[in-house]
This record gives structure tokens, sequence and C-alpha cells, in this order.
């Protein structure tokens, strides 16, 4: 094949570059660019992409342009030099002409020469003045009015956090709230964080902020952390967003929930985004990454590795591609990770920063063997959660199992020392659709648990205080054997309803829940059949369930009177899990 190609390339003409080229190939100005063998090489020969990035560096080159479908080798650049300005010209699934025009007046800002001129030649536009009633002004106020820009000018408390503005202890409720405002253009680095196409505010940093409000009110660990919600942000604008602490009860333990809104609409609905709960523990971990890399652990190769992920869904931007090295060791995974050098300063205000954790999860991303290469999961559920040491730039983590569906995660910093640990970790997949509804699509998921045990419709029944069981197909079983189906759904459905409507009238039972068991009228598993007759009942119960919370459940058992499945309501509530 080189020989061919060489053949080829020896018919054409070359001539001499008008402006240098640093060579891919000698890492280097080359004399030889112009010969055929020089191309033939440049096929069969490794790409020095740093050596020329460096080059090009250190002969007083500051600013580097990617022309290309992507930002991945800016990516690589930031890697090769510490200093140096690497913009990309297109990113994928974004505008290109915004893109363009982005990454021109990024260079203007940092010093570079654009030929506005030529850019604006045939578009109309024309050179105007500036106004100057905006730069020449004088104060006449007594009093300025800056200072209400301070959070204890407004009577609150400075948070001294980078996701969070003020904080203030309401009156006579022991309870806190921490306000903040999130935007792209005040936290540039979550731009990095882009899923399926939406910039969400990472799941590590909802933990960082309930972290952060727990150690506020002197609570060391967060015992639970489920996320309801992705926070998207705007392209233009920002959300104000809320972190909401409850009363301590008995053994100190307080609720947290993260809400935010739109900030250009004060009508707007609060949503919430995660909620959990605060305690307090000694948390010792039960290990150490001081050995390092983990002895008889295989490396792991990350080639491409952030093109894969981009591929599943995850297009990281270059604060989020920290993985810089990865091993596994049986079930376990480890992996060094790293903040680039511009990310430094903002890592010394966190307890660790979002995108520093969020990268130690990436390895397990990539694992062959998580199940997660053919869908986009994010984080949902986070369990004993407690900070060692702050400010890490750059960090050691194991992951291991913990159960069917959760890991255990040991972070450490450089030294192997702790940093943060969690008990187990869940993650659930998510959709384009439930991001594009503008972070109101729910990460729930309805789950099925098998209950051991025949009869256990009437013993879980039973196990409720005054609770009363309606055997479905013992009160309308005549309805249920005939083959005129359209007659069994109407004596069915029927039936059921008089008796709710009994029971919400009073006269049905005692205050306890109604306990309705059908038999096969849900499908737990795929494929398995439902019985048509009884299924209607689950839809109008439920109805029932949501105007009075508490009033009912919902049960399905097999045949054989084997209890395999959830309830669609909790026994205590009545809500769904």
């Amino acid at each position: 094949m080189l020989a061919d190609f060489e053949k080829v390339v020896s018919g054409l003409s070359f001539s001499v570059p008008v402006l240098p080229v640093v060579s891919g190939l000698t890492g280097g100005v080359s004399e030889e660019i112009g010969s055929p063998g020089y191309w033939v090489r440049h096929v069969r020969e490794a790409v020095r992409f740093a050596d020329a990035v460096a080059y090009t560096a250190a002969h007083g080159v500051t600013s580097f342009v990617e022309i290309g479908p992507d930002a991945v080798l800016a990516g690589m650049g930031t890697q090769s030099v510490e200093d140096g300005l690497f913009v990309p010209a297109q990113r994928r699934n974004r505008s290109e002409t915004q893109t363009a025009v982005s990454a021109l007046a990024r260079l203007h800002t940092a010093g570079a020469r654009v030929d506005w001129a030529g850019f604006y030649a045939g578009s109309g536009a024309r050179r105007v003045d500036l106004p100057t009633y905006a730069f020449q002004r004088e104060r006449y106020w007594l009093v300025d009015d800056t200072a209400g820009e301070s959070p204890r000018a407004l009577g609150l408390a400075s948070a001294d956090h980078p996701l969070l503005g003020a904080v203030v202890t309401i009156a006579d409720a022991d309870e806190t709230l921490f306000t903040g405002r999130l935007a792209v253009g005040s936290h540039p680095w979550v731009a990095d964080h882009n899923v399926l196409g939406s910039v969400l505010l990472p799941g590590t940093a909802f933990v960082e902020l309930a972290v952060r409000a727990g150690d506020h009110v002197g609570c060391n660990l967060l015992e639970e952390l489920t996320l309801q919600a992705p926070l998207v942000l705007p392209e233009r604008g920002g959300v104000v967003v809320q972190i909401a602490v409850g009363a301590a009860d008995e053994s100190g333990r307080r609720s947290v929930s993260v809400y935010s809104r739109d900030e250009d609409s004060d009508q707007a609905p609060w949503i919430r985004h995660a909620e959990g709960i605060l305690g307090h523990a000694t948390v010792v971990p039960a290990a150490v990454l001081t050995e390092w890399p983990p002895p008889g652990a295989v490396p792991i190769r990350m080639d491409g590795a952030y093109d894969l992920l981009a591929e599943r869904g995850y297009g990281y931007g270059p604060v989020f591609q920290g993985l810089k090295a990865a091993w596994s060791s049986g079930e376990e995974l480890y992996a060094e990770i790293a903040l680039p050098e511009s990310a430094h300063a903002d890592a010394q205000r966190f307890g660790v920063h979002p995108a520093l954790l969020d990268a130690a999860m990436h390895v397990a991303l990539l694992d062959s063997a998580s199940g997660t290469e053919e869908t986009t999961v994010l984080p949902f559920a986070w369990t004993d959660v407690a900070l060692h040491a702050a400010g890490a730039s750059t960090l050691r983590v194991r992951i291991a199992p913990a159960g069917p569906d959760s890991v255990a995660v040991l972070v450490a910093d450089g030294a192997g020392q702790p940093v943060l640990t969690v008990g187990a970790l869940v993650s659930r997949p998510v959709s384009v659709g439930q991001l594009s509804a503008g972070g109101s699509g729910g990460l729930w998921e309805v789950a099925w648990r098998p209950v051991s045990g025949a009869g256990a419709a009437i013993s879980v029944g039973s196990a409720v205080s005054g609770a009363t069981v309606f055997d479905v197909v013992a009160e309308c079983g005549g309805g249920l054997s005939g083959s005129d189906v359209v007659s069994g759904v109407r004596l069915v459905t029927g039936r059921v309803l008089g008796v709710v409507q009994e029971w919400l009238s009073g006269a049905g039972g005692g205050g306890g829940p109604l306990v309705v068991v059908t038999r096969g009228a849900v499908a737990v598993s795929g494929g398995e059949g439902v019985d048509v007759c009884q299924a209607p009942v689950w839809g109008l119960v439920r109805a029932a369930q949501a105007e009075n919370p508490g009033r009912f459940v919902l049960l399905d058992v097999d045949v054989e009177g084997v209890a395999g499945v959830d309830v669609a309501g909790v026994v205590a509530s009545g809500e769904p899990e």
C-alpha cells in the first residue's frame, strides 16, 4: 500500500509553504515537507502532536485554533503545554456559525489580531462610536448603592462557596436556607458537562452542595441523597438555586433539599432536584490508596476514551476530561484523575471540585462489564457520603461493587490519603426527553420487589394497623370466569369502584388503608401476560390514591397466591416509591 501511495504522491508537484508548517512527523519545522518520501513516512510513522505543540509554543505562539469537526485536539493541546489558549472553531452538536463567532471573540479578547473588516465584509455592518454616557458619569448619591451587593448589607451571611451566594438561618425554626445563582456565564466549567446535547449541573455538584450545607449546620455525613430531576442550565441567563436544610430531629439528623427555578420569572414553579438526609457519624475509611498503581491490577487502555464516551452521549469538555489512567482488578476498578491547571484555583474553594469527582466515575462508564455501553446513565442515589479532606486537584479512585445495582467509591489524594468516601452509588438511565423537559423529567423508576411465602397479600394487609383486604378474584370471581371480556371488565371495575366509594364515605371500615389485591393484573417481568379484566383496577385505584394519600394500597399476586410485586403505594403513606 505504501509503495502505491508513494507512486501516486510522486506524480504531484510541491512548492515551498508560504507559512511555516510545524510537522507532526518531526515535531518541528521540516524542510522535507515538499518531498514524496516525507508524506509516505507521514502515513506510516507516529504523529508527534505533543512535540509539535510544544515546539510552536517555545517559538512564541500563545494562541491555537483547531480547524476541525470538534474540540478533541484543543483538549489534547492543554495537556501538551502549561500556558496557551486553545480555541476550537467547531463543536459537535453546536451551531457552526455561533461556535465560529465565539471562537473569534475569544481570540480577540485574549489579544489575538482578528480581521474584523474581512469578517463583516459584504454584511452591511458599519462601525459606530460607543456612547459616552455609560463611561462618563458622576455619582450624586450620599450612599454608595454598590453596598447592596454584599450579602451582609442585605441581612444575610456569605456562604463562602463557588456555587452559593448567601445563607440565612430561619428565625425560631432551626432551619437554614442557602441561595445562589448558576449560569454558564458565571460558572463556565459547567458548560463542559454536556449530556445528550444539554448542559447539566453534574450530580456531583448536588453532593457538593449537600455536603457544604451539612458542614455549615454541623452534620459531617450525607446519609443519603436522591436525585429526582436533572438541572438543565439555559444557554443564556441562569437559574436561582436554594438549598433548604430542615430542623434537627431527636438524633440530630436533618433533611436537605435542592431547588431551582428560572431567574427571570418570580412566578415560575420551584423544581426539586434532590433531597436527602444529613447526619452525624465517625467515618473512618477502611482502606487507603498509598500503593499505586494498585498491586496486581491490569491497566485499561485509555486510547480514545472520551471519543467513546461522546458517542454514548457524554459531551465532556476539557475540565471534565480528567481521567488519566485506569486499572482493573477483578470486580474493582481504579483510576487516576486530574484537573487541568486552569481549574486548580477553583478546586481550592470546593470540598471536592464537581468536575474532578465526576471524572472519578468515568472509568465505570468505560468498563465493558458495566452494562452501560448502550445507554446514558446519571448518578441517581448517593448513600453515606463523607468528606475527609478538601481542595484536591488530583485524585486516586477505587470503585467496588456494593450491591446488585450499586458501587462503593473511595477517593484519595495524590498521596493516597482519603478525600471522600461513598458507601453506595446507584445510577439510572436518562433520555433526551427527560433533559429536553428542562429539568422536569424525573429519574424515578418502577421497581418490583418479590415477597416470598404463600398468602402474602393477606399477611401484608393484616400487618397494617386497621387495614382491610379486598380480594378482587374472591369477590368478583364469577365475572372473571366467563369469555365475555367486556362484561367482565364492567363487572370488576364497577364492583371495585363501589367499594372504593364506600370506603371513602367512611362506611367501609376503620381509619386504616384498603388493600386491593389482584392476580395477574400487571406484568412483573417482560413478556408476561396480564388479566385484562383486572388490569383496569390498577388505574382506578391509583386515581383514588392520588386524591387520597394513605387510604389505599395495591398488591398483585400470582395464581398460586405468592406475592411477586410491589406496591403501587407505600403502606404507610400511599405514595409511589
